[in-house]
């Protein structure tokens, strides 16, 4: 019963702390499985994604959390676990003992939706850093599943990096058109086209 207390309480932060407005641009929210794949600037990006979707949709879909940093610590533990039911991935492929991309496939081929971060890591400057190419892996294993680009404005400067408290701003989260792996791509042209995607959503939300 605590959980979904904490989650509602979560998501009620967040909206208060950014105004989060949920933005669909050539997309709808849909039950249909789904890969969300934003920039990433902050630890609450997922939250606020999570946050901005209908209610039914959030409690399908996951999002795709680093195991060592989501590991340490009870509380982290129990948010990653019970309150957002995160897929922990193992990124040191040097220590890992499962593989990330049959972590979410299994969690894609159990019904979920999950939030991905293609930069890999939390980017302190303007645009975009090269996308990993797990996007590609992902896409190519499960074909059938849509990839819906979201740009979230103005959570870096929410939660500016080494500030331990919110400053309250409005943000956006902008779905974009979903996409597929197209029949021949090769991973560096879908992993081009999904990051323009991403830029284009970025470069409206600054008009």
């Amino acid at each position: 019963m605590l959980a979904p207390l904490v989650a509602r309480s979560l998501r009620d932060l967040i909206r208060l702390l950014t105004g989060a407005r949920a933005l669909w641009r050539g997309a709808e929210p849909s039950a249909a499985r789904r890969v969300y794949f934003a920039n990433h600037a902050s630890h609450g990006d997922f939250v606020l994604i999570w946050s901005s979707l209908p209610r039914l949709l959030r409690a399908a879909t996951r999002p795709v959390a680093a195991a060592e940093y989501w590991s340490r610590g009870a509380i982290r533990r129990y948010l990653i676990g019970r309150v957002f039911h995160g897929v922990l991935v193992e990124r040191d492929a040097a220590t890992r003992c499962h593989d990330p991309l049959q972590t979410m496939c299994e969690a894609l081929d159990a019904g979920a939706s999950l939030i991905l971060f293609p930069e890999g890591t939390r980017n302190q400057g303007e645009g975009l850093l090269p996308f990993k190419s797990g996007l590609y892996h992902l896409a190519r294993l499960r074909p059938e599943v849509e990839f819906v680009p979201v740009w979230i404005d103005n959570l870096k400067r929410v939660m500016p990096k080494g500030h331990g408290i919110p400053l309250p701003l409005l943000c956006t989260v902008t779905f974009g058109p979903p996409l597929r792996l197209a029949a021949g791509e090769d991973k560096a042209a879908f992993l081009d086209r999904s990051r323009r995607a991403l830029l284009a959503l970025g470069e409206e939300a600054a008009t």
